[in-house]
């Protein structure tokens, strides 16, 4: 997604800096076309993957919207625990 992110490239190119296979990062590029992250294209007998920026935003902002949304419910899981404390600090020693 890095190198996506400063232009085109093809499967092999994505692969170099890695000591992956071609096939492996193929599948890792399949999983990503079939999530809409990416797209190829042809050209000619090149293959060159393109990030859908427009779908990245789109699962940033869920990412974002789930984040909140468990910050909500750890902190007043947070508070309930808090208020449960002395209670059970209370009738231990009984």
């Amino acid at each position: 997604m890095t190198r996506l992110a400063h232009g085109d490239a093809t499967v092999g190119e994505l692969a170099q800096p890695f000591s992956l296979t071609q096939q492996a990062i193929s599948h890792h590029v399949a999983v990503l076309r079939r999530c809409g992250l990416i797209e190829q294209r042809r050209e000619g007998t090149r293959r060159p993957c393109r990030l859908r920026v427009q779908n990245l935003t789109l699962l940033r902002t869920w990412i974002d919207d789930q984040r909140q949304v468990w910050d909500d419910r750890l902190d007043a899981l947070e508070q309930h625990l808090d208020r449960e404390r002395p209670h059970q600090r209370g009738g231990a020693g009984r």
